[in-house]
């Protein structure tokens, strides 16, 4: 796979992230229409920032992301901008109509991990996350 290098003034770069948040005490809350509204949040607030989302997925209890951050950005800086940003536009688009408790969302850690020489395994990871996590249940479910 060829990689497209990005340019801005003085510099020229490839930064790949690949990113998972989680809600706040790992509640699985993001389902149904609450999964597409998340998703499509996560997107805008990416592009309002210049960056891009060459893959993402939502999961019941988390996100993963992978992530073309600009170098004009700390990862830690933007995780933040996004965790804060959507948890803002969450409540103020839809706050009691989904039944968001309180103005935290999205718990305070996250997991990040730079992609180098193998970005398509990653990008493949995080397609095929939900279907491992669907086999997993299954498999608890079997021991009940």
């Amino acid at each position: 796979m060829l990689r497209q290098w990005r340019s801005q003034s003085h510099v020229r770069w490839y930064c790949r992230y690949h990113m998972v948040i989680v809600p706040k005490y790992r509640r699985r809350q993001l389902y149904g229409a609450t999964r597409k509204i998340i998703g499509e949040l996560l997107k805008e607030i990416c592009t309002r920032y210049g960056v891009e989302v060459v893959e993402g997925h939502v999961m019941p209890d988390h996100v993963h992301m992978c992530l073309e951050l600009p170098p004009k950005f700390s990862v830690s800086e933007f995780i933040g901008k996004l965790k804060g940003k959507s948890t803002i536009l969450l409540h103020q688009r839809y706050g009691r109509k989904k039944n968001f408790k309180g103005l935290n969302f999205w718990s305070r850690g996250y997991c990040v991990s730079t992609i180098g020489l193998k970005e398509a395994q990653v990008i493949d990871y995080i397609r095929s996350q939900e279907k491992k996590d669907k086999e997993e249940q299954q498999k608890e479910m079997q021991y009940y």
